[in-house]
C-alpha cells in the first residue's frame, strides 16, 4: 500500500497549483541552496503534500509504530527517504539513538502533533532533539484553498484537483544545547504558535490566489544524503527565545 501511495501522490500533486515561499531558501532540502540539516516540523494533516515534495532528498522521517505510522513509513521509503520508527510512546529511546546517527547525513522531519493528537498541538520531542543534536528547528506552514477533510483526529486534508496549495518554510530556530525543561517548554510554545501562524498565513495566501514576493514553483533536487564539511554554527541560542514576525509579503 505504501508503494502504491508513493506512485499515486506525485501524480495527484501535478494536477494542483503549488507554490512555496521561504524565509531562507537554504532551509529547503529540495533546493540546491540547502546548507544545513535541521529538524523540520509540520502538522500531521499535511503529510500527504509534504512527503512527495521531499522525495529523494536528504531527509529522515520519524514514523510512529502505530498503524498509520506504518503506512507513512512505507510511503516514505518508497519515495526514497530514510525512515526511523518510534515515537514518544513506542520505541522513543531507540529512535533517538538512530536519529543521532543519521543527523550528520540528513535532516529530520517530524509531525509534532502525531500520531494521535491533539490536533495542532506540538509535543516537546522535536525541541528536545534540536537541543541535544544541535540542529536548528525549521517550522512549516501549509494551506489549501479547496480540500476534502477526513473525519479523523487531525481532520486530514486532501487537496482537490486544480486547487491551490501553498507552503511556507519558517525561519531557523536555535535551541541551546543545555536547555532545561522550562526553557524547552517556552521554545515549544513559541514554535507551536509560529507553526499555526505560518499555516494560517499559507491558507490566506492560497485563498487569495495572489502571488507572494519570492515564491517558488514545485521543484526538487534529487539526492539522498548530504554531509556538510563546514556546517554553519548551530550552537548559538539567541534566536530560539523570540518568535520572529512573518516577513513574507504580497508582491506589488
Amino acid at each position: 500500500m505504501g508503494q502504491a501511495t508513493a506512485l499515486l501522490l506525485p501524480q495527484i500533486l501535478r494536477t494542483m497549483n503549488i507554490r512555496i515561499a521561504h524565509y531562507d531558501r537554504g532551509t529547503d532540502p529540495a533546493r540546491p541552496e540547502y546548507n544545513e540539516h535541521a529538524v523540520f516540523t509540520f502538522w500531521h494533516e499535511f503529510i500527504g503534500v509534504i512527503l512527495p515534495r521531499w522525495g529523494h532528498t536528504p531527509l529522515s522521517i520519524l514514523s510512529s509504530q502505530h498503524r498509520d505510522g506504518e503506512w507513512v513509513g512505507q510511503t516514505a521509503e518508497s519515495l526514497g527517504l530514510r525512515v526511523v520508527r518510534g515515537s514518544s510512546t513506542r520505541g522513543g529511546a531507540s529512535a533517538i539513538r538512530e536519529l543521532k546517527k543519521v543527523g550528520s547525513e540528513t535532516g529530520i522531519a517530524i509531525t509534532p502533533d502525531g500520531p494521535r493528537g491533539p490536533r495542532r498541538k506540538m509535543a516537546l520531542g522535536p525541541v528536545f532533539l534540536a537541543s541535544r543534536l544541535q540542529m536548528p528547528l525549521v517550522p512549516l506552514g501549509v494551506g489549501y484553498n479547496d480540500a476534502w477533510r477526513l473525519n479523523t483526529w487531525d481532520s486530514f486534508g486532501i487537496p482537490k484537483p486544480c486547487s491551490r496549495v501553498r507552503i511556507i518554510f519558517g525561519p531557523k530556530i536555535r535551541v541551546p544545547r543545555k536547555a532545561g525543561r522550562e526553557e524547552l517548554e517556552s521554545i515549544r510554545l513559541r514554535t507551536e504558535k509560529l507553526m499555526n501562524d505560518l499555516s494560517d498565513h499559507a491558507l490566506s495566501w492560497a485563498a487569495s490566489g495572489e502571488k507572494m514576493a519570492g515564491e517558488q514553483p514545485f521543484v526538487r533536487k534529487r539526492r539522498s544524503r548530504v554531509i556538510f564539511e563546514d556546517p554553519p554554527l548551530a550552537c548559538e541560542p539567541s534566536s530560539g527565545n523570540t518568535r520572529p514576525k512573518l516577513r513574507i509579503v504580497k508582491a506589488g
